[in-house]
């Protein structure tokens, strides 16, 4: 069964943006297959109702694919999972007796437990470059002084740029300082997990009291936020109570809170007090530290060649950077050959488009002008009207990032003279999509169109 879900999740993952696959997918597990019954293990509760109402159908549709009979789909929280990492821990009093019976049912409740970080993530094997330099500085700030410059610290960025990383080791470093802080990191779904279920068990109290005694507050994954009235009230209060007694908070999130249509007005003005740091898109350079430090810290030797060769052809995140590094060292180990030499006689390629299915130029401006609700005619005309202008520069940086069309080419494609043109469009979208967060969106869907 274990290999029928992965093929299952490898077709999801090619038809959905990586921010929902890996919020969404990431730890679900096929648990059985009984009469066409299907049953899924999920996280939480609130997996269940996002999966049924938003993937069931192609969920449903997966699972045929890969030769399964389906009838019927159904959801289990996986009441055994837990975390197979070290991890500090703090006082059993923070959590309620229901939450310590879920985590630990074969412990007591007099023992320690899991605070959620991780201790693999730390600021010594986080690559610091241009892309992130100010995030970091803030983040050594909050370390050597707690709840004080930088609270509430908001970190935010697409998926893949070390945001889950750099908030997890501020907390570890912070327990260096101090092992007796109390600490905890979440994310935004498990804290309305356990928001709900403590309403259900009438032990909201007790969940109140769990968060007002910590010192270090961690939220990740902020965008997620439920528009859910009682939720979120709950949460600006502990947010208040917290700042009130200057108790440090770390946020992160994939936008700006003004840009998260759930998030109440209120609370997205506060957590921008102290300002909002964001973690960009690596550049050549910064990939090419990024990939050195991944080799040197498994311990790896790999040509610097080999290396910009990997810089050069992943333009997306840095997750993507080391699953392409891990690949291709692990087929040098496999073959005896070095990753350059792998490279060179071409038994390995850096999947630069991992999509499903090729697709045409053409098929990429119909799919852009029609999510724009435009012809094709109107995007690859000369008209300067905003929107129009828009959904051309769109369509030309998705021909580069998606087919690798030189300039020269796009603009053949697009009916532009000048290849000129084509650079500025698509500096321009690179650059605008560092904060322009709504039209990140746009193109993730777009792409999700294309390849759907």
């Amino acid at each position: 069964m274990y290999d029928v879900w992965q093929n299952v999740l490898a077709e999801i993952e090619q038809k959905i943006s990586a921010a929902n696959f890996s919020t969404w997918f990431q730890d679900t597990s096929l648990l059985s297959i009984k009469d066409n019954q299907i049953k899924i293990g999920v996280k939480n509760s609130f997996y269940i109702k996002q999966l049924r109402s938003r993937y069931y159908d192609l969920i449903k549709t997966s699972l045929q694919h890969n030769g399964i009979k389906v009838d019927q789909i159904e959801f289990e929280v996986k009441s055994a999972v837990k975390a197979k990492i070290k991890s500090r821990e703090i006082k059993p009093s923070l959590l309620s007796k229901e939450r310590i019976k879920k985590l630990h049912p074969r412990q007591k409740t007099s023992e320690l437990l899991n605070n959620g970080l991780n201790n693999k993530y730390t600021l010594d094997n986080f690559v610091v470059g241009s892309n992130n330099e100010l995030a970091v500085a803030a983040a050594k700030s909050i370390i050597k002084s707690p709840g004080s410059r930088y609270n509430p610290f908001f970190l935010y960025g697409g998926p893949g740029l070390g945001k889950t990383h750099l908030i997890q080791a501020i907390g570890n470093e912070l327990l260096k300082r101090d092992p007796n802080l109390k600490i905890l990191y979440t994310t935004t779904p498990d804290f309305y997990s356990d928001f709900v279920d403590s309403v259900k068990l009438g032990k909201g109290r007790e969940f109140n009291l769990k968060f007002r005694k910590l010192d270090v507050l961690i939220i990740d994954d902020f965008q997620l936020i439920m528009n859910k009235e009682k939720s979120q009230e709950e949460f600006f209060n502990i947010f208040n109570d917290l700042y009130q007694l200057n108790k440090q908070i770390i946020i992160t999130s994939d936008r700006l809170p003004s840009q998260i249509k759930t998030v109440d007005e209120r609370l997205a003005s506060r957590l921008t007090w102290a300002g909002a740091f964001d973690l960009q898109l690596p550049k050549f350079e910064d990939k090419c530290a990024i990939l050195r430090a991944k080799a040197e810290l498994s311990g790896a030797e790999i040509e610097p060649e080999a290396i910009e060769y990997i810089a050069e052809n992943v333009n997306t995140n840095i997750r993507d950077l080391e699953k392409e590094l891990a690949t291709i060292l692990l087929m040098s180990e496999v073959r005896g050959l070095t990753p350059l030499e792998l490279i060179e006689n071409g038994s390995v390629s850096v999947n630069k488009s991992s999509k499903i299915r090729p697709v045409s130029p053409k098929q990429i401006i119909e799919k852009v002008s029609k999510y724009y609700n435009l012809s094709v005619k109107e995007v690859c005309g000369k008209s300067r009207v905003a929107n129009i202008a828009n959904a051309r520069h769109v369509s030309m940086f998705l021909l580069s990032k998606e087919l690798n069309l030189s300039t020269n080419k796009i603009a053949a494609e697009m009916g532009v003279q000048d290849h000129t043109t084509v650079m500025h469009a698509i500096k321009k979208i690179d650059k605008d999509l560092r904060l322009n967060f709504s039209l990140r969106d746009q193109i993730e869907e777009i792409r999700e169109k294309i390849y759907g």
